[in-house]
């Protein structure tokens, strides 16, 4: 059986972009994830240690999206994936990334991936 964390709506800064005026503006992104986990234990425990830290999870993406510059949010979204399956030990993800000022006449634009270690 496995249960789901999730993180709905985080926004993060980041350099991204193709065009030379995009390499030089920090744009919006926001993130959904789902990561899949076995809950029972660290319910069972009431223990922090035994779960994923979606506090430090949403922190590891910030920092990441900080701290690297990318044309293409599918790289982002493929280097970022592989990153926090590794620090975070995750069996899967589900990332969904949107970056919202893209196209002017839509609300967002994105990608959406789904990895597994």
């Amino acid at each position: 059986m496995q249960d789901t964390v999730f993180i709905e709506g985080l926004h993060a800064k980041a350099v991204i972009g193709v065009y030379e005026w995009e390499k030089a503006i920090w744009q919006d992104l926001v993130f959904d994830i789902e990561m899949a986990h076995d809950n029972r234990i660290p319910a069972a425990e009431d223990d922090l240690s035994k779960t994923l830290d979606y506090e430090a999870i949403s922190n590891a993406i910030i920092t990441f999206c900080n701290t690297r510059q990318y044309e293409l949010i599918e790289t982002l979204a493929e280097r970022l994936c592989a990153e926090l399956i590794a620090i975070f030990a995750l069996s899967s993800i589900t990332m969904t990334l949107r970056k919202p000022g893209a196209v002017p006449a839509a609300r967002a634009v994105g990608v959406k991936i789904h990895r597994n270690a």
